[in-house]
């Protein structure tokens, strides 16, 4: 009995790990993004795009891109690159002028979990 206790507590780790384990994973988490975050660039004239680690759902998913005066910059709707369900695009209506942006995203991956985060970037 007295080898019972720590078998029955590792056990139980080991059952809350493998039950936590998935929930921690199963989000959409930004991997990487044009403009990066903390860029200084010379030129955004097309389009935002962001890299996630998992597919994400398009129609529930978006961008709002801030000015430095807190202004909102227009963008067109935000869509999934057809050859890559993990990246979001943002096409721009016309290119940026310089200064600091504001990149606010939201997401929602293909198995219904929502992630949003926010960066920033300057044009020169």
């Amino acid at each position: 009995m007295v080898f019972a206790a720590p078998s029955l507590r590792y056990a139980f780790i080991f059952l809350v790990s493998m039950l936590v384990a998935p929930a921690v994973w199963a989000h959409a988490h930004l991997t990487h993004q044009y403009p990066a975050a903390n860029a200084v660039v010379d030129d955004v004239s097309q389009a935002i795009t962001l890299n996630f680690s998992e597919g994400i759902e398009p129609g529930f998913s978006g961008v709002t891109l801030t000015g430095s005066k807190q202004e909102i910059i227009k963008t067109q709707k935000a869509t999934r690159n057809e050859q890559d369900e993990k990246q979001l695009i943002v096409p721009l209506e016309q290119p940026l002028n310089p200064g600091i942006y504001t990149v606010d995203w939201y997401v929602v991956s293909v198995d219904g979990h929502k992630t949003k985060g926010q960066y920033s970037f300057s044009v020169k």
